[in-house]
């Protein structure tokens, strides 16, 4: 299925050091980590969560849960510090920091350096998180599966990024220029400047996310069929707004019907991902346990493909996965997660049950940790 054969390269990276202030309900934490499984146990609303949302911040600029940066200050708290100590297996060793305070710009260093843009950290430590919030993808709008295929995407392809940020730009001055204009179509020679700014970024970005999702669904559907043990057959296509040769051509066409509405109407920012479990949609028939079965398949294949093409293995943060599943596919997922292809994950439970049964049947090294209202302890050191 998802072999070495996938990856050219193949370099470790693991998250040795992780300190933490003010984040959240975590007033202030050291954490250790080892290579292989790391491990929180503790009741709903202690702070396991929050722990693997500062792992996410450090590699994506910003919080999982998509709140502003200032709500994740800790209450009554001017700021908070997040910074994590990365090695490497080929190349240097990495210190990350970030810091918030209230009413000020966030800081992202790297190594001591401050980054010009953000933008230009996304893809150095590639990370997967699977959480209950990924109902979101099935049952929510479209724009939180085009983020989810931006995101994946844009890990690797820093033209697809910087595209993305264009053709936004661009899209944000078209839809005010409608605005503006109460109805009346816009003179030509103004509409066309976004139109054509659309249309250059747009039709890459189509291509891209086209290719992506042929590549990934096969491995999307592979990982379905082995949690399920092949009891049902998945269908992840892309639908695009865009039904004509190019994105001009549909940008002209629905122009009189935008300059009404105050906005527009086509293209890749109103595309949609097509989920379908034994040819229905799975947000009207599937089950609470077949949805989870497609968002962890889903996210599994997101890893893969990340491994694919960087050649490094990405952090895996698995937030309360089990609930909801059937003893067949926890210990299919069990089985899977152990697997050479992945390497340094860290896990959320409520039952230390499904956490043991997890350490017993794999040969990692692993660190266990009891999380109680913010604070946490290595079960090593009790």
């Amino acid at each position: 299925l998802v072999g070495s054969e996938m990856c050219i390269r193949d370099r470790s990276m693991t998250l040795k050091e992780l300190n933490i202030v003010n984040f959240k309900n975590i007033g202030e934490a050291t954490l250790a980590f080892c290579s292989g499984f790391n491990c929180f146990i503790g009741n709903n609303g202690v702070g396991k969560t929050n722990v693997l949302d500062a792992i996410y911040q450090l590699s994506m600029c910003k919080s999982f849960f998509n709140v502003s940066d200032s709500q994740n200050i800790r209450h009554g708290e001017p700021f908070f510090v997040l910074q994590g100590k990365y090695e490497r297996q080929e190349g240097e060793d990495i210190d990350i920091y970030c810091g918030v305070k209230r009413g000020q710009k966030k800081v992202f260093r790297k190594n001591q350096k401050i980054y010009d843009k953000l933008s230009e950290h996304i893809g150095l430590l590639p990370l997967v998180m699977i959480s209950p919030e990924d109902v979101a993808l099935i049952e929510g709008g479209s724009e939180g599966r085009r983020r989810l295929i931006d995101g994946i995407i844009s890990q690797c392809d820093r033209d697809y990024m910087y595209r993305l940020i264009r053709y936004n730009k661009a899209l944000m001055q078209r839809n005010m220029l409608l605005k503006n204009t109460a109805g009346k179509i816009p003179e030509a020679d103004v509409i066309e400047i976004w139109d054509e700014q659309l249309a250059d970024h747009g039709e890459e970005i189509l291509k891209k996310r086209r290719q992506f999702l042929d590549e990934f669904k096969v491995v999307f559907q592979q990982y379905y069929e082995l949690i399920s043990s092949g009891k049902e057959k998945v269908v992840l296509e892309y639908n695009s707004s865009v039904k004509v040769e190019n994105v001009c051509e549909a940008l002209r066409e629905n122009l009189a019907r935008d300059a009404v509405l105050g906005y527009t109407t086509v293209g890749i920012h109103r595309d949609d991902l097509t989920m379908k479990i034994d040819g229905y949609d799975v947000k009207k028939i599937g089950s609470q346990g077949q949805k989870k079965t497609f968002l962890i398949a889903l996210k599994l294949a997101q890893y893969v493909w990340l491994y694919r093409i960087s050649g490094v293995k990405p952090l895996l943060l698995l937030d309360d996965i089990f609930d909801k599943l059937d003893a067949g596919r926890v210990q299919q997922i069990i089985h899977l997660v152990g697997g050479d292809i992945f390497g340094q994950v860290f896990i959320t439970d409520t039952n230390r049950g499904h956490v043991d049964k997890m350490l017993m049947s794999q040969h990692k090294d692993y660190s266990l940790f009891r999380v109680e209202d913010g604070i946490f302890v290595n079960f090593a050191d009790n």
